[in-house]
C-alpha cells in the first residue's frame, strides 16, 4: 500500500526575499484558522518532514502551502523538485492577482503541482463562490482538469451550487468541512450537510486532521460513527486521509493508525483507497515508488516518537 498524507504545510520564517504578508510578521506563532489549535511556532522544512515521513510509514504527502505566508508556492515547489516521489503541491492561487488568467493556463505545467488549494474562511475570499465573480477561474479549472481542495466550512450550500454549474470541476472538501474551532459532537453537528453533497460526483472529501476535532485522545472512537456515516455517503473512492501534521494533538503515528487500523467498518480495499488509491486517483498524481521507499516502524515504536 502506497501511503499519502494529502495536508502537510511547510514553510519558512518571513525574510526579505521570501516575505510574509505584513499582517502576519510579529505573530507570537503560526494559526492558519482563527479558533483552530495553533501550528507549531518553527517552521517546517522538507528534510525535517522527510525524516518524520520515514519514522511513521508515510510514502508521499501533499504539500498544502499554509495561507498566513501569503500567495507564494515557492517553498512547496521546491521541496516537490527536491523531492519528487515524495512530495507533490496544491498551490495557492489569487485570481484577483495580477496576470491570474495566464497562470493559470500553465498552473500544471509547473514541476510538482497537482492543482489549488483554496481557502475561504475571509469573507473576501468567500465572496469567490457567488456565482459572477471569479466564473473564468472556475470555468478554466474544469477545463484544464485542475483539482480545487476546499476549506469551506460553513459554505457547504455555496459549494453545492458551484459544483452543479461546474460538473467536471474536481472539489475536495477539507477537514469534513469541519470548524475548526469546535469539538466532539457540537463539532459534527452539521455532517448531515456534508452528507447531502454525496449526491454529487464531483466532490470528494478529504478526512484530515481528525484527530484536531474531538476532546478524545487516541483511538479518538466517538469519531467512529461520523466517519462511518461519511464513507456510507461517499464511499472510499471519495475520501482520502491526511494529517495536518504540525497541528495535530497526538503524534503522527497515532494520526495514521486511526484510520489504518481503528475503523473496523472499513475493509481492506477501502484503506488501501483511503491512505492513497483515491488520492492518486483524484489529483492524478501517478504512482512511482523507488525500493524500500521507507522503513516503517510498528506501531507502538512509532507512537512513542
Amino acid at each position: 500500500m502506497l501511503i499519502t498524507d494529502t495536508q502537510v504545510h511547510l514553510w519558512e520564517a518571513h525574510r526579505p526575499d521570501r516575505p510574509w504578508p505584513a499582517d502576519q510578521i510579529g505573530k507570537p506563532s503560526f494559526v492558519a484558522v482563527p479558533g483552530a489549535r495553533p501550528h507549531r511556532p518553527e517552521p517546517l522544512g522538507a528534510d525535517e518532514l522527510i525524516g518524520m515521513m520515514d519514522r511513521t510509514g508515510i510514502d508521499r504527502a501533499v504539500i498544502v502551502p499554509p495561507s498566513p505566508v501569503g500567495d507564494s508556492n515557492d517553498t512547496a515547489l521546491e521541496a516537490a523538485r527536491r523531492f519528487p516521489q515524495r512530495f507533490a503541491v496544491m498551490g495557492r492561487f489569487n485570481p484577483e492577482a495580477d496576470h491570474a488568467r495566464e497562470s493559470l493556463e500553465t498552473w500544471l505545467q509547473q514541476p510538482g503541482m497537482l492543482g489549488i488549494r483554496m481557502t475561504f474562511f475571509k469573507p473576501v475570499w468567500a465572496r469567490w463562490l457567488a456565482p459572477g465573480i471569479i466564473d473564468w477561474f472556475w470555468s478554466g479549472c474544469e477545463r484544464l482538469g485542475i483539482p480545487i481542495m476546499a476549506l469551506a466550512p460553513g459554505l457547504l450550500s455555496e459549494i453545492a451550487v458551484l459544483a452543479e454549474r461546474y460538473p467536471g470541476l474536481t472539489i475536495i472538501l477539507d477537514h469534513m468541512a469541519r470548524r475548526s474551532d469546535l469539538r466532539d459532537a457540537e463539532c459534527f453537528a452539521d455532517l448531515d450537510d456534508l452528507l447531502a453533497l454525496a449526491r454529487l460526483p464531483n466532490i470528494a472529501v478529504k478526512a484530515t486532521a481528525l484527530p484536531c476535532y474531538t476532546n478524545e485522545s487516541y483511538p479518538f472512537a466517538n469519531l467512529t460513527p461520523y466517519l462511518k456515516r461519511t464513507f456510507e455517503a461517499f464511499s472510499a473512492h471519495r475520501i482520502m486521509w491526511g494529517s495536518d501534521l504540525t497541528r495535530l494533538p497526538c503524534s503522527y503515528a497515532e494520526c495514521l493508525d486511526h484510520m489504518r487500523r481503528e475503523l473496523d467498518f472499513l475493509t481492506d480495499d477501502d484503506r488501501a483507497l483511503v491512505l492513497g488509491g483515491t488520492a492518486q486517483a483524484l489529483l492524478r498524481w501517478p504512482e512511482n515508488r523507488t525500493p524500500a521507499m521507507t522503513k516503517i516502524k510498528t506501531t507502538n515504536e512509532a507512537r512513542h516518537d
